[in-house]
Formats: structure tokens, sequence, C-alpha cells
């Protein structure tokens, strides 16, 4: 289920034009206006150093956080470039303490500064199941990924360039596409901010992924990102891994936190997909097994159902069968990659 979250809003993911109605409805609306740029004329970031009548690599389009060398190595010029050109623009303005930074710039080298005053869309993949009604809360354990960010009451068009830089928790994002083709890829462009918010507020996730001795300690004992788990809970199992502790009592928290509720609210999740709903009754009971405490059951439920689920897929999608488990791995890897956009989002695909 997909949802543009809109502050504390949420709109249907559409795309026929509806959506500006919508925003309307809900008293969607930017917190102030631009500055007004008279001349800012970015073209690109030189790649590295060079001296008068040398060829040197221009970046043109690049997406980076503060945890990578080269953020700080180019983001100071960034800024006192724009602080420049907005003093040029009769307007002082600061970017040391700003959150978001939005720069778009005209095809005749004019722009406008959106400094935290710009709204924001998150498209977002939620583990809720059902139809949402405009307004309602989300939490982030709703939330199983995030998709796409934009500005989408920003007039952006496909001549324009864009510089983006943003803040979460302690950490700055900065992606900008100066456009050389004078087509601007906006969906790549959400898709690329919405990977530096992802890679920067999950940060020890991806870290823990990517460090093959932490991430094997894991599954050798039994764990793995799941998305059910992403609000917090599997960052105690491995912050008590990380210390060397046993996992016996982080655990047993862990499981008490699946009460009936939790349960009931997953199961009827799982009955959204085709595959999973033609199991209804076999997974029903895995379900009434967990609640009753019977892991034995559970694990003969489920487990005996796995395969059969990749092998309808797999046939869904080839119109053919195949029992190889190596063939299985590999299509639903791809399959899953295809599916959430990519091997970095928070599904973790390719792990």
């Amino acid at each position: 289920m997909n949802r543009k979250i809109f502050g504390g809003d949420v709109t249907e993911d559409n795309s026929n034009g509806s959506e500006g109605r919508q925003q309307d409805r809900l008293g969607v609306r930017n917190m102030g206006e631009p500055i007004r740029l008279a001349e800012i004329n970015f073209a690109g970031i030189s790649a590295g150093a060079a001296r008068g009548g040398d060829t040197v690599e221009i970046w043109t389009r690049l997406s980076l956080s503060s945890d990578e060398s080269l953020f700080q190595k180019i983001i100071g010029n960034i800024a006192a470039a724009i602080e420049h050109s907005a003093r040029l623009s009769g307007t002082h303005c600061s970017l040391n303490r700003a959150n978001t930074v939005l720069l778009v710039i005209r095809p005749d080298n004019s722009g406008e500064l959106w400094i935290d005053t710009a709204a924001m869309c998150n498209y977002s993949t939620l583990k809720r199941p059902g139809p949402l009604q405009a307004g309602t809360v989300l939490f982030e354990n709703d939330i199983a990924d995030v998709t796409g960010i934009w500005f989408p009451l920003v007039e952006i068009g496909p001549k324009d360039r864009i510089l983006c830089l943003f803040r979460e928790g302690w950490r700055f994002g900065l992606f900008f596409d100066f456009n050389p083709d004078g087509d601007l890829a906006i969906e790549d462009a959400k898709r690329a901010l919405a990977a530096l918010y992802r890679k920067m507020r999950y940060a020890d996730l991806y870290t823990a992924l990517a460090h093959q001795p932490t991430f094997g300690g894991l599954v050798a004992a039994g764990w793995f990102p799941f998305l059910e788990l992403m609000s917090g809970e599997f960052r105690t199992l491995l912050e008590s891994h990380d210390a060397g502790f046993e996992l016996d009592d982080p655990e047993r928290a862990l499981l008490e936190k699946f009460d009936e509720a939790r349960l009931d609210r997953m199961f009827a999740r799982w009955l959204q997909n085709s595959h999973l709903k033609a199991r209804e009754t076999i997974l029903g009971s895995a379900i009434r097994a967990f609640k009753a405490k019977d892991p034995v059951s559970v694990i003969k439920n489920v487990l005996s159902e796995i395969e059969g689920i990749m092998s309808d897929a797999y046939f869904q999608e080839k119109s053919e069968r195949t029992h190889r488990i190596d063939k299985l791995l590999a299509f639903i890897i791809s399959f899953a990659e295809q599916k959430v956009g990519g091997e970095d989002t928070l599904f973790f695909p390719v792990k």
C-alpha cells in the first residue's frame, strides 16, 4: 500500500491530476515564500583539483550524506555561493541552522531558494492493512519503507535544476541535479532523496548489515531486520549483540510485544497477498499456535508453506514450475528488488 504523507495528512497515491485538489481539501500549504534569486548559474561541482588549462571532471548529479568525506569538502563552497547570490539579490540568509534547503534554478538562471518553507511529501509504503482516511495519524511502526521524497507545492519543471540539502537527526543529506540535458528526471530525484533519508535515519542498520561479523552473528542467532521489527526492536537486539550480551532477555521482551492485536494486524496484512490468502487456513493455524505459545507448531506450519509460496509466485511470473530452491531464491530476490525499487530499501531484498 503506497501513500503520500504531507506533514500529518495522507492522500491516495495517484497521478491523475486530483492530487492538487486533495491537497487543497486537506489545507496543505507551503510554510512561506521563497527567496527570489536574480542570478545563480550552477552547472556542476568540480570532482577534483585542476590547474589553469587542465581538463577536470564535473559532477552534474550527485547524492551523498554528511557521513561521507566528500560532503564536508564541498558543502561549504555550495552554501557560500548560495548565500552570496541571495545577498546580490538583496536578501541576507544563513544556511547554517536550516533543516531543509531547496534551490530551484530556472532555465534563465534565476532561482527560488526555499529555506524550511516548502511543504515536503514522503511517498511511503505502509504496513497497516486496509484503506486510510485523510488525516489519519501514522506512527513509525506503520511505515514499511520510504520510497520517495518531494516538494509537491513547489513548481519544478523538466528544464529546471535542483539542489536539496536536508537534515535527518544529526546527519545531513545533499542531492543535486544540474540537468545538463534539459530533461530533469523528477521520479529519479524523488527516489534519490528517499534513499538518502533511509541511509541516514537507519544508518545503524545499514552499517550492521554491511559488517559481515555483525550480520552473520545476528543471522546465526535467528534474527534479521524484518519490517515488522523496524520501529526500534531490531536496534535493541543489535545493541545487545554488539555489547557481547546474551540475547535471552531482549528476545523475551520482543516476543512479549507480539500481543493478540499486533498478530491480528499482521495476519490481515498477509491476507492482502493472493499467495498468502490461498493459505489462509494453515497460516491462521500458525497464528493461533503462536498465541498459544506453541513454537513447534508455528515453525512446522510456516516452514511447510514457504517453498510453496515461492513456487506459486514463480509460476505466476514465469508460467512454468520449478522446485529448485536456488532458482526460487534467485527469482524472489530479483522480484523483490523490482517491486521495491532497488536493493538498498528497508526491505533489504538482497540480504
